[in-house]
């Protein structure tokens, strides 16, 4: 018999976030979650996404065993604002074993069901920012931090509890050697010189923090279109400030500003953590912060995070000048392989701006549906 049990207490919630670490022992590709961040993801009075937002943390039991997990999602800023009547789940971890997750989703329906929400839709987040989608290729690559990694049988249950595949996304790789800077050379001087724009040079996180909050704003204006986007609230930007921007080589992070200092352009480019957060296995202390400034300085693989660009720069070639300050920075670190995250596959747009790197895809994914009736 499957019992459940919605998590109360620091006890509880440290079992919802230390179960996949079971699940997955042994795994070679899995990449543990910092348990410390993890826990304050769901930390009512640290994680600001709670004002606008509320999760119900579920665990599975059998013979009294841990077996699954689950959150049961509500962006009240997407019910509300967008009318988007969607039912979000995530962290949706268990054994091979139907019974264990149709109780899961029952239990995430029976919330939908109570707050007259009209479709549950998974494995995603409580935003844009968070992680997002079910594997169902790639299994034999390694995870990195900003991604779920989960076993093959997945996809089945999915499939067997009545969902339909909502979206798809890809992740793929290309190594460095495959980045000839003709193409955006010349492109990028000449558009620097029609609009007036130049790339800042930042070296230190104190250079990024006076842009971050134009960052976070051109980050909503840039991706405000698409129809499962949810904006970044200002107190959101602060708590991703503090979450995010520590972990990124300044180098790393790319602005260009039209001539009156307003941004047009950004990326984030990560260094790739995932073997560090392997060795890690999820505690900061005693040796794992020294381990991730280890991989920081001197990972030689890069993982893209995030592109914005103005919608009025948009289609006029801008990408070219932040590529081209990328060369140039990952020529000096001596950059191997660089991988990204997790895009639309119906995103013809972005896949055209990486054409020119020859990216294989290494991994796939897709988020489910499924009406609350």
């Amino acid at each position: 018999m499957i019992t459940t049990k919605i998590v109360k207490t620091k006890k509880d919630l440290k079992s919802f976030v230390k179960f996949p670490f079971s699940l997955y022992k042994g795994s070679k590709y899995w990449v543990p979650p910092i348990i410390s961040q993890e826990m304050e993801t769901f930390n009512t009075d640290k994680n600001p996404i709670f004002n606008d937002a509320e999760a119900t943390l579920i665990l599975a039991y059998k013979n009294e065993k841990l077996v699954g997990r689950v959150a049961a999602i509500i962006n009240w800023l997407e019910v509300k604002n967008q009318n988007q009547l969607k039912m979000r789940f995530g962290w949706f971890d268990f054994i091979d074993d139907l019974e264990v997750s149709k109780k899961l989703i029952e239990e995430v329906i029976k919330i939908g069901k109570q707050h007259n929400l009209k479709f549950t839709e998974g494995p995603v987040g409580f935003s844009n920012l968070d992680k997002v989608g079910v594997m169902t290729e790639g299994f034999n690559q390694i995870s990195n931090m900003i991604t779920w990694y989960n076993h093959e049988y997945y996809v089945k249950h999915y499939e067997a509890l009545g969902f339909k595949i909502e979206k798809s996304y890809s992740e793929s790789k290309f190594p460095f050697e495959n980045v000839k800077p003709d193409f955006f050379k010349k492109a990028q001087e000449l558009i620097k010189r029609r609009y007036k724009l130049k790339a800042l040079q930042l070296t230190k996180t104190s250079d990024v923090m006076p842009y971050a909050d134009k960052m976070f704003d051109l980050f909503n204006a840039s991706y405000g279109k698409l129809s499962s986007f949810v904006e970044i609230t200002d107190i959101q930007k602060e708590y991703f400030k503090k979450k995010f921007i520590s972990f990124v080589n300044p180098e790393y992070i790319k602005f260009v500003v039209d001539e009156n200092d307003n941004m047009v352009a950004f990326a984030i480019v990560m260094p790739r953590f995932a073997y560090a957060l392997q060795e890690m296995n999820g505690k900061l202390f005693p040796f794992g912060f020294a381990k991730l400034l280890k991989a920081k300085k001197s990972s030689k693989d890069v993982v893209f995070y995030l592109i914005g660009v103005h919608p009025d720069y948009q289609n006029k070639g801008v990408h070219a000048v932040i590529f081209n300050e990328y060369y140039e920075t990952f020529k000096t670190k001596g950059i191997v392989d660089c991988y990204r995250t997790p895009e639309l596959e119906d995103n013809e747009a972005i896949h055209k701006i990486w054409k020119h790197f020859n990216p294989k895809v290494i991994k796939r994914r897709k988020t489910y549906r499924k009406n609350i009736e």
